[in-house]
């Protein structure tokens, strides 16, 4: 009960600094640079497009982004490039918790402040990590899945880049639950939260002749390119339990329709981070983690939850 109302307390605090007018903050001026993984992944893009639209409220902001096409190498590249671009305040949305550390090393060692957006890195030497719980994630969809399965059946468990820390979080909670079922067997494949990888991987599955009973991917970009492979086979979407993560405006039009079961609802977080670069502008100290709450949405409530884009 002190946990459940610990976090509600948390949500609504977030929620009221959300909803605060960006005109309310002191009108700040400087550079902003969004070095984002890459512009391909739709969720990925929207993030760096939430950011662009909050901060253009204020045109003394110079706000500027950087794709790294999916390429660590190249993310690093654009990531030690805010240093010559003199920038105030770098957001950092990236493929690789290990890799990028020394780059975020160098960046803060020359007096840029950098906020970790959504996926983690392993360091604590950033200004403000700006997150989802991803462990709670795994776990609502799997313990959804396990219920729905009645505790018994094939899974096949759709993961993203593997070297991103939300891949591993979600992973582990969700295999950690399905651990409490032993009727449940879990196969994986990877679609790096990509809708095309996604369809490839399950095309390649289908064809080997393997079935399942459910279906957790780790973004909804990968379960809509799940559910494109599915006609060749003669596989009707609705036959299966089916979980994704995001809840995009597509999932959202497939709940309804019944062709996705499930999305945990997982929050661009742009809007956020935008609104902390405009605090570090200002000077204003933050706060070394910010944490938004998830959702898991059905079609119960699909229709008074918010898509993220």
């Amino acid at each position: 009960m002190l946990k459940l109302t610990a976090l509600k307390r948390a949500a609504l605090l977030l929620t009221a600094y959300l909803s605060l007018p960006v005109a309310a903050l002191a009108a700040p001026s400087g550079k902003v640079m969004f070095a984002q993984d890459t512009l391909a992944n739709d969720f990925r893009r929207n993030q760096v497009f939430e950011v662009r639209d909050t901060l253009q409220q204020h045109p003394e902001v110079n706000f500027s982004y950087t794709d790294a096409k999916g390429d660590t190498a190249r993310m690093i590249r654009d990531i030690t490039s805010a240093i010559p671009k003199q920038i105030d305040v770098l957001i950092l949305g990236t493929n690789d918790a290990d890799a990028v550390v020394p780059a975020v090393d160098k960046v803060m060692a020359a007096g840029i402040d950098v906020i970790v957006l959504d996926r983690g890195i392993n360091s604590t030497n950033y200004t403000t990590f700006i997150n989802s719980d991803n462990e709670q994630i795994g776990t609502i969809g799997g313990q959804y899945i396990a219920e729905k399965l009645d505790g018994s059946g094939k899974v096949l468990l759709f993961e993203g880049i593997l070297t991103a820390d939300v891949t591993q979080l979600r992973t582990k909670g969700f295999l950690d639950v399905v651990a409490a079922y032993p009727e449940i067997e879990v196969i994986k494949r990877t679609g790096n939260y990509l809708r095309k990888d996604a369809l490839l991987e399950m095309d390649k599955l289908l064809a080997s002749g393997e079935r399942v009973d459910a279906i957790f991917a780790e973004s909804d970009s990968m379960l809509s390119g799940v559910r494109a492979a599915l006609p060749k086979y003669d596989i009707a979407a609705n036959s299966l339990i089916s979980v994704g993560c995001d809840y995009v405006t597509e999932a959202k039009q497939a709940i309804l329709a019944g062709e996705q079961t499930a999305s945990v609802l997982f929050p661009l977080g742009g809007k956020a981070a935008a609104k902390v670069a405009l605090q570090l502008l200002n000077e204003e100290p933050v706060e070394k983690h910010i944490s938004i709450p998830v959702e898991l949405v059905t079609q119960t409530n699909a229709n008074q939850v918010t898509p993220v884009f």
